[in-house]
């Protein structure tokens, strides 16, 4: 059975890893590769670099960590949006793996 995943974006990477630590005190899940956005208009924003987590574990678990993080991160930088798709499709599955931390 495919794990629930829960995605949250927060300013920040500081932010992203006190939302991460957070997440996996509340509940029992596992963490993806973070994923980061530079956006065009960065200097109307709290932060100019936009980080997104993505938790896996059954629903319930996957619920309470991304209302851990986002309450986390909250109090750092900012949340811009939370979402958990219960059952992936296999095509969004593929699209879940990509980040750009390892780019250049």
């Amino acid at each position: 059975m495919a794990k629930a995943v829960g995605i949250i974006e927060v300013y920040g990477l500081v932010a992203a890893f006190v939302a991460c630590d957070a997440a996996c005190k509340a509940a029992d899940v596992t963490v993806e590769n973070f994923d980061k956005n530079k956006p065009g208009n960065p200097d109307g924003l709290p932060v100019p670099l936009i980080v997104c987590l993505k938790f896996r574990g059954d629903v319930s678990a996957v619920e309470a960590a991304v209302e851990a993080a986002k309450e986390a991160a909250e109090k750092v930088s900012g949340v811009i949006c939370t979402h958990i798709i219960a059952n992936v499709e296999q095509d969004t599955e593929k699209m879940l793996q990509l980040n750009a931390f390892d780019k250049k």
